[in-house]
């Protein structure tokens, strides 16, 4: 006689499963049972949890089987079990990539490729679209929150839920997107931290020694743009003359203009006679240099000077790359800049990004305040 298996219950009506074992490990092995057309009871094997399956998939296949037997339809065995070994993620994901490669930019595509080798691929490239449950991408963001940063992760996410909806709108995929019941981290990630104008000095001071860095700075504080715009600045990009650089706003797609002081005027003139007209302000080793690189060079410096005692995770007050152009915005509001002005200068296609910076205006009500409570206290 064969060995008798103990049948557990599931929290849905006839899904089971017994123990088993895979590659000597402890396995799940999920059955269904249902009661066919003639009202006789039928039970099918579904899968192992090794391999994906998981009681709402189960319960889901159970239910499309009673409803196509009610119907007097066929039963989906035969496409269920196709599509288990053919519609894996790894195959879907191929096909967006493939797609994001016409249609989008190569840093976008290549940021979403690296995403998804690093995070997704490794636990989920080889599943059947229809055994990814919720319950499972539950447990990846939870895992992940461990040691990336909530907006990293949420992110993750909106990359795994566009692959799907990517099958789904081009009907590769039939079912529907897991992802749209999965709740994201709320984020307040708006920094409040900028470096007054005494600061910036105290980080030009340690800088000045390393011409790129230094340059780098200069330029950033000058325009206010983000870093991967100064870091795609080309010769062809700066009038001298007028004081101005001509400024690629990659969020946005459109160009604008930044404008430099006389100081950085009289550096950049000098570096210009080295280089061509197509050449790119920041090199390193003869080759335009990376945001990372930037990165790995200004941030011990940044953190000696601004982030002592500071967690890793706190954004708002950290001094990152990014504050930079914060400082820019913040220190033109204080010293009473319009803030139409400091949206033209920002590049804000939105004036409410940009009246974030109104409290800081000397119109505020501040100096008001002072003035009536300097004659009550």
């Amino acid at each position: 006689m064969g060995k008798a298996f103990n049948r557990n219950k599931t929290k849905f009506i006839g899904v089971y499963y017994i123990h088993s074992t895979t590659n000597s490990k402890p396995d799940k092995t999920y059955y269904i049972r249902y009661k066919d057309e003639n009202l006789k009871d039928k039970e099918l094997k579904i899968g192992k949890f090794s391999e994906g399956i998981r009681e709402n998939y189960c319960n889901t296949k159970r239910n499309e089987i009673i409803t196509k037997i009610r119907l007097g339809e066929d039963l989906p065995k035969v496409a269920a079990r196709n599509n288990r070994t053919t519609l894996i993620l790894d195959d879907i994901s191929k096909q967006y990539f493939e797609y994001r490669e016409v249609h989008h930019n190569k840093k976008s595509k290549d940021n979403e490729v690296y995403r998804y080798n690093t995070h997704l691929k490794p636990i989920f490239g080889k599943k059947n679209l229809d055994a990814i449950v919720i319950q499972d991408i539950q447990k990846l963001q939870r895992e992940k929150l461990k040691t990336l940063a909530p907006k990293t992760v949420n992110h993750i996410l909106t990359l795994f839920s566009t692959i799907f909806n990517y099958a789904i709108n081009n009907d590769v995929y039939k079912g529907t997107n897991p992802l749209n019941k999965i709740k994201r981290v709320k984020i307040n990630n708006k920094r409040e931290r900028f470096l007054t104008l005494s600061e910036i000095q105290l980080l030009l001071d340690n800088v000045r020694d390393n011409e790129l860095l230094y340059l780098f700075c200069l330029i950033s504080f000058s325009t206010g743009a983000r870093a991967t715009t100064t870091l795609n600045i080309q010769k062809k990009h700066i009038n001298i003359e007028e004081r101005n650089i001509t400024l690629t706003d990659f969020k946005n797609g459109t160009t604008y203009t930044g404008f430099i002081t006389k100081e950085t005027a009289t550096i950049l003139n000098e570096k210009l006679k080295t280089l061509s007209v197509n050449d790119y302000i920041f090199q390193i080793n003869n080759t335009q240099a990376k945001l990372r690189e930037i990165q790995k060079r200004l941030k011990p410096i940044l953190d000696e000077l601004f982030n002592e005692g500071l967690e890793k995770s706190d954004a708002k007050n950290r001094v990152v790359i990014h504050t930079f152009r914060h400082s820019f915005a913040s220190n033109l509001a204080i010293k009473g800049t319009p803030i139409y002005t400091i949206q033209k200068l920002l590049n804000h296609k939105d004036i409410n990004m940009t009246l974030r910076y109104a409290k800081l205006s000397p119109d505020s009500g501040r100096d008001m305040i002072d003035a009536i409570m300097s004659n009550i206290i």
